[in-house]
């Protein structure tokens, strides 16, 4: 029986790096060799038991935005190759149930993904459906493909929020935030508004692709968007942080007929105070996007492979797999720290913030 290194998230803020049987492969299925797994916002979620839904899978291997080449091939997969250089969309949805039968798969009834309901990426190899693949192309960097799952997740919210050329944009949260506000630059929006608390990603931010950025530490962020925005308010708001007051927020400085995207998740009790008022006579509108799916992972490779967006910049330090609960609680603790990767195949981690 051949065997790998995994981290087994074994219990609420405990992972064990086990040695694991490889996973085993259907006919319908590719084994990818894992080169990188970025650490995400959600993965401190399922890290510390924050979603219900994900502690009954527990013992799991989590880790969704991998990067790596196939290692094996199941008989029913086509045009790939060991050896290639691939992504693969994490979602699984039945294909059965009402949401997927009305062209809704995200909202699947018995929705699964890769790294968070299925063993995932902070292990050497990892399984997924061939049909799921991506092949990513050589001029896309190793290190950029690790961003094709959070960019689809971005394009998705980008999509929703449909923002219209010249119009207003405020990301609030300024990590993958940044991602979604250089999308809606991209789409022409004017001016870019980024709000954090955190001076070093504000700098970040600024450097990339904000117009603007505001620290709520040191100013009111309601206030301040009104005040950029001649006293109308934001055409849109994307709330990238997961957290109640900041949707509250959110839907103050968005103007009247105005759009908030919800992107950030909350805890399952984490409630926000909103007054009905505002989308009956004020017409604001809110919509809510999840995660990537289907053509969003073909789309990303395309922008990353056409540098239309260069998320690099971001990439803060890259981590053994050995090190993977530490650099979950530095990413809390260290502010300079804005996207981790963890590779089974480094041996000492590589600082790469300034």
């Amino acid at each position: 029986m051949k065997t790998m290194r995994a981290q087994v998230l074994t219990k609420p803020y405990h992972f064990e790096l086990k040695e694991v049987s490889i996973p085993e492969i259907s006919d319908d299925e590719v084994l990818i060799k894992v080169k990188y797994c970025g650490i995400c916002g959600s993965d401190w979620g399922s890290y510390t038991g924050k979603y219900a839904e994900e502690v009954a899978c527990i013992p799991l291997t989590t880790g969704h935005e991998f990067f790596g080449t196939i290692e094996t091939l199941g008989a029913h997969s086509q045009g790939l190759k060991i050896g290639d250089r691939v992504a693969a969309d994490i979602c699984k949805p039945c294909g059965t149930c009402y949401h997927c039968r009305i062209g809704e798969p995200l909202l699947c009834s018995d929705f699964k993904q890769i790294g968070i309901h299925l063993d995932g990426g902070f292990a050497e190899y990892v399984k997924v459906p061939w049909k799921n693949v991506y092949l990513v192309p050589d001029e896309v960097s190793d290190e950029k493909a690790a961003f094709v799952e959070p960019l689809t997740a971005c394009l998705n919210a980008s999509r929703k929020m449909d923002c219209k050329m010249a119009r207003s944009v405020v990301v609030i949260g300024a990590g993958l935030g940044i991602i979604h506000a250089a999308l809606a630059k991209a789409r022409g929006a004017a001016p870019v508004i980024v709000i954090d608390a955190n001076p070093d990603r504000l700098a970040m931010a600024k450097e990339m692709v904000a117009d603007h950025t505001i620290n709520v530490k040191e100013t009111d962020p309601v206030e301040e968007v009104m005040r950029l925005t001649n006293g109308v308010g934001a055409d849109y708001v994307l709330e990238a942080v997961g957290n109640a007051k900041t949707y509250e927020q959110a839907f103050k400085m968005v103007r009247k007929g105005g759009k908030v995207e919800a992107f950030g998740i909350c805890a399952d009790d984490d409630f926000a105070m909103l007054a009905p008022v505002q989308f009956v006579l004020e017409e604001k509108k809110v919509s809510g996007s999840c995660a990537g799916i289907g053509y969003d992972w073909g789309d990303a490779i395309q922008l990353l492979n056409y540098n239309r967006v260069d998320p690099t910049p971001l990439i803060s330090m890259i981590v053994p797999l050995e090190e993977l609960e530490q650099a979950l609680n530095e990413i809390r603790e260290n502010p300079k720290l804005i996207k981790v990767l963890v590779s089974p195949e480094v041996k000492e981690r590589v600082v790469l913030y300034r």
